[in-house]
């Protein structure tokens, strides 16, 4: 591995870099106040958000105009943004197509 060096704004190179080891990455991690790893506990608080409302949220949709844009029942939408159901495997890869080209599929719906 070669040897990479900075520079200053001056244009003087300065100090060689180096790597740091995983030891030394962890305890630099550990000594930001602001970046603690997770705890067990901090776990269970956490909440999954589901798919499909992110989905719908990247696309900048309420519940009424995704579920009318592609053709999904409303209440079904919303069944699978609270938990209380998930999609089947058809309705998950519909929602990986409508992730991954809106526009395509709100164009073979409305044609």
């Amino acid at each position: 591995m070669s040897k990479m060096t900075t520079t200053s704004k001056m244009g003087n190179s300065l100090e060689p870099l180096r790597p740091m080891t995983d030891d030394e990455v962890m305890a630099a991690a550990l000594s930001d106040p602001d970046a603690q790893p997770l705890k067990p506990d901090d776990f269970k608080r956490m909440k999954r958000v589901a798919r499909s409302k992110i989905i719908r949220q990247a696309l900048g949709l309420t519940q009424e105009e995704f579920a009318a844009r592609f053709k999904i029942p409303l209440g079904t939408l919303r069944d699978w943004e609270q938990g209380a159901a998930e999609p089947d495997t058809c309705a998950r890869a519909y929602l990986t197509v409508i992730a991954r080209n809106p526009a395509a599929v709100t164009a073979a719906l409305n044609s």
